[in-house]
């Protein structure tokens, strides 16, 4: 099994809180966490299940207001992928766990894909794929 996501940045109201939902939620497991107090941000090191680690830049929020996103991008959403070769298992998985999926699971030519949002909103696409 091959499941990966991209290296992202992430702004968040809370390292914990954040670090929570993609192991207890998204079930990664954690392979290290690292607190740059000078930058207070964390670099977190998590892993998709039989997948290849994936490191995550946890930036906190600077106020109460400020609405936590994935970078900037001009012209549209920054695309946050989360790939599976087992989309069934995966998809009920995550509906089980409370996700919310914002687009149900749709066709496509590189296969089945769902978008789903995380705890502050941003949009993943889970991706079907074949292993070669």
């Amino acid at each position: 099994m091959v499941q990966s996501i991209a290296h992202i940045a992430l702004v968040v109201r809370d390292y914990d809180e954040a670090i929570a939902y993609y192991c207890d939620v998204l079930d990664f497991d954690l392979l290290a966490d690292e607190y740059q107090p000078e930058q207070d941000k964390r670099w977190v090191l998590v892993r998709p299940k039989g997948g290849a680690g994936t490191s995550l830049l946890l930036a906190r929020a600077d106020g109460p207001d400020q609405e936590p996103f994935v970078g900037a991008q001009s012209g549209g959403r920054v695309f946050l992928f989360l790939e599976t070769d087992d989309f069934e298992r995966d998809y009920a998985a995550y509906c089980a766990k409370g996700v919310t999926f914002t687009r149900p699971p749709v066709i496509q030519p590189y296969g089945r894909v769902a978008v789903f949002s995380d705890l502050y909103g941003n949009l993943w696409d889970l991706i079907q794929f074949t292993a070669k």
